[in-house]
């Protein structure tokens, strides 16, 4: 037997209640290798489908869990053998798949990746799928041509998971990252991480007449989508690229296409979730080396699985600043 977040839904009311339980590996559902898992962590998507579901769990009960990282304990995939150390992000699992908030799980083989060498589980949960969907937008926009000296990198929602992790890696690289919050006590947390210019989110977060403003950003990782990263379209230098890795701002774009059309503006789209293979090893083995670990450290937020429902309910509402780890067996 062990422990996991179960995650229940009373068909009468439609209300979900989550809370810690014990399983056994006849529980857990089919899959070539199963994991001892060591650590997962928090993402937007954790709150949702450990609270009111949000359209991605369509079956209860639930383990959610969108990442994990541990031990392989059995395996019947050639790729791996009990004892390796692996990480999973992405593949919906912890949505339509049980997920890493269980001491145990079941997965395909395709869907590990094998843990890079310089990082230890605990270290790549305090990445996790926040982390990992920073670095391939800072490498899409580099793959754009973006380089160190170009002017500044904005980076928004940068107190956040993507955006700890972005303006740090950023920094570390020897850009110039500039950070939007909308939380002023962040401000020191974001320049402790490399930031070397906080921007209000007041000063940026609404919409504008003009499709074009002064040419102010090399680059840009935008988490907010939204009015926001409409406003800052027609704020990039020519040719520059911005990276769309989130919503939290909504869905819509109320923007012009001027900025395509007469600057050359690159928009570029970020999925983590059906990221093929070689990609991954190329984005986990540049974490390794570009990340700094001392700065991922200072993101660190300790927890266990106790503390899910209510961390859950917290990241739903912005409160959750940088990367929440989760010991599953403390």
């Amino acid at each position: 037997m062990f422990n996991a977040l179960v995650v229940n839904k009373d068909e009468n009311s439609g209300k979900t209640s989550a809370a810690v339980q014990q399983l056994s590996l006849e529980d857990l559902p089919e899959g070539e290798v199963t994991v001892a898992v060591e650590y997962s962590t928090v993402n937007y998507k954790d709150g949702l489908c450990i609270g009111p579901g949000g359209g991605l769990v369509r079956k209860y009960p639930h383990v959610p869990g969108i990442d994990f990282a541990g031990t392989v304990e059995t395996s019947s995939d050639d790729r791996y053998k009990a004892g390796d150390k692996v990480v999973l992000t992405g593949w919906r699992v912890g949505e339509a798949h049980w997920g890493g908030y269980s001491q145990k799980a079941n997965v395909r083989a395709d869907w590990l990746v094998p843990l890079p060498e310089g990082l230890d589980t605990r270290q790549a949960m305090a990445v996790g799928t926040a982390g990992f969907t920073a670095m391939l937008a800072v490498m899409a926009l580099e793959d754009h041509g973006l380089e160190p000296g170009h002017g500044p990198v904005l980076v928004t929602g940068a107190a956040g998971g993507v955006g700890s992790v972005a303006t740090a890696i950023l920094a570390n690289l020897g850009y110039e990252a500039a950070g939007v919050t909308g939380r002023p006590e962040t401000a020191d947390y974001l320049k402790s991480l490399g930031a070397t210019r906080i921007v209000p989110r007041e000063e940026i977060n609404e919409t504008t007449k003009r499709p074009l403003e002064s040419e102010s950003w090399a680059g840009c990782v935008d988490a907010v989508g939204g009015a926001m990263l409409a406003r800052i379209l027609g704020q990039m230098k020519y040719g520059a690229s911005v990276s769309a890795v989130g919503l939290a701002g909504g869905a819509g774009l109320p923007a012009t296409v001027i900025p395509f059309l007469l600057r050359g503006v690159n928009l570029l789209g970020i999925d983590s979730v059906m990221q093929p293979y070689d990609n991954r090893l190329r984005a986990w083995e540049r974490i390794a080396k570009d990340l700094p670990m001392d700065k991922l450290e200072a993101m660190i937020q300790p927890a266990a699985l106790s503390d899910l429902p209510q961390l859950g309910a917290d990241i739903l509402k912005g409160q959750v600043k940088g990367r929440v780890v989760v010991d599953v067996n403390g």
